[in-house]
């Protein structure tokens, strides 16, 4: 089944976050050519928002969650759609979590399985740096389909 719409990045965030730190995420990766899957721009008002979330994740390449404290205190808390939306991309094969604002030990504490994944923080490089080092990898991605479907 061809996907439609394809994204190469589902951004997965708190909801507090959506106008500051997830916008500026996606802001760089548009920057980076990056076609993504971000609530705030592909969400069109009316829609049905579990039903574009589960289409923008079967689409997506891969999974980015952005952690923030905001983002901890919704996975402690909240078991509605960031909870889904996460437990829909741990599923998935290639899901990068990018530490903002939190350690990879806060997180553990909250989400041992997503902890456990390969990661970034920002504490240790710039945001920057790690939109760069995603774009590659989504670039290698694209790559790797290409060469498999021919």
């Amino acid at each position: 089944m061809a996907r439609t719409q394809a994204h190469d990045v589902f951004l997965c965030h708190a909801w507090p976050d959506r106008q500051a730190d997830a916008k500026d995420v996606y802001d760089l990766f548009v920057g980076k050519d990056v076609s993504v899957w971000f609530s705030e721009v592909t969400l069109r008002p009316g829609t049905d928002m579990r039903v574009a979330i589960d289409k923008g994740l079967v689409s997506s390449r891969m999974g980015i969650v952005l952690v923030t404290p905001a983002m901890l205190d919704k996975l402690r808390t909240d078991r509605s759609i960031a909870s889904n939306e996460l437990s829909a991309l741990l599923r998935r094969n290639l899901l990068v979590p990018v530490m903002h604002g939190v350690t990879f030990e806060e997180l553990d504490q909250v989400s041992p399985t997503l902890a456990s994944r390969g990661g970034f923080s920002t504490a240790e490089e710039p945001i920057e740096d790690i939109v760069v080092k995603i774009a590659e990898l989504v670039g290698t991605l694209a790559e790797e389909e290409a060469t498999n479907s021919a």
